[in-house]
């Protein structure tokens, strides 16, 4: 038996690495995750953190998976158990709704990202690079193919849908939390109504101004359109 790593003394996984590290930001922003802080909120020596994640890029990259991990229905952390037994079932259950598919991802990317919003300026400037995250794009390209996607269709459907859910959640996020900040709905009420009476009038009536309300028509309206591309 080989020698053990002080990882694995200390009873650590990369996985619990990771999530002390994601719970970090959400606790103290991206600027407070160092090694060395890290270390700290895990009681171990910043060189033990080296064993899971080689350097500060990796760790974020892992950050990045952890988050897509929790957008179901193509990130699957049990995706190890049972692979080639399951691997033509999966393919075919995915590929039964590929409008479900893609609209149950995307919801579920956007509230992992309101959950984890210091984790968002990582999202949108990280591209998917570990096995995990690009084990869960593969598996979004194997339902898509299967229902008809040409591959290059498939790609481009999942990264437009990809980007918009991350660039929609970066905005909410960044929202002014005042309620008559500018450009708030309270604000927009106030505006000059006989120059703007659509405008103030969305504004009163609530029209149009509900983030997932407007979340929710603009993926129905992307789904439709891909389904058009595949048609």
């Amino acid at each position: 038996m080989g020698k053990r790593t002080r990882g694995e003394r200390a009873g650590l996984s990369r996985t619990q690495v990771l999530d002390a590290a994601l719970a970090l930001v959400d606790r103290e922003g991206a600027g407070a995750l160092t090694m060395r802080r890290l270390g700290v909120e895990l009681d171990v020596e910043a060189m033990t953190l080296y064993h899971y994640v080689p350097n500060k890029d990796a760790l974020l990259d892992g950050l990045v998976e952890r988050l897509f991990a929790q957008a179901l229905p193509f990130a699957d952390e049990n995706a190890d158990e049972d692979a080639d037994e399951n691997a033509e079932a999966d393919a075919g259950a995915e590929s039964a709704d590929w409008r479900a598919l893609l609209r149950a991802y995307a919801v579920s990317l956007r509230q992992a990202l309101l959950r984890h919003p210091g984790v968002l300026s990582f999202a949108a400037s990280r591209p998917a690079v570990t096995p995990a995250t690009l084990d869960a794009v593969e598996r979004g390209l194997v339902a898509l193919t299967a229902s008809g996607f040409p591959l290059g269709v498939a790609v481009h459907a999942l990264n437009t849908l990809s980007l918009f859910v991350v660039g929609h959640t970066a905005a909410e996020a960044a929202q002014p939390t005042q309620a008559d900040a500018p450009g708030s709905p309270a604000w927009l009420a106030e505006l000059d109504a006989a120059r703007y009476p659509l405008l103030a009038e969305a504004a009163r009536s609530g029209a149009g101004t509900d983030d997932a309300e407007r979340f929710d028509f603009a993926i129905n309206a992307l789904v439709n359109g891909f389904g058009a591309a595949l048609d």
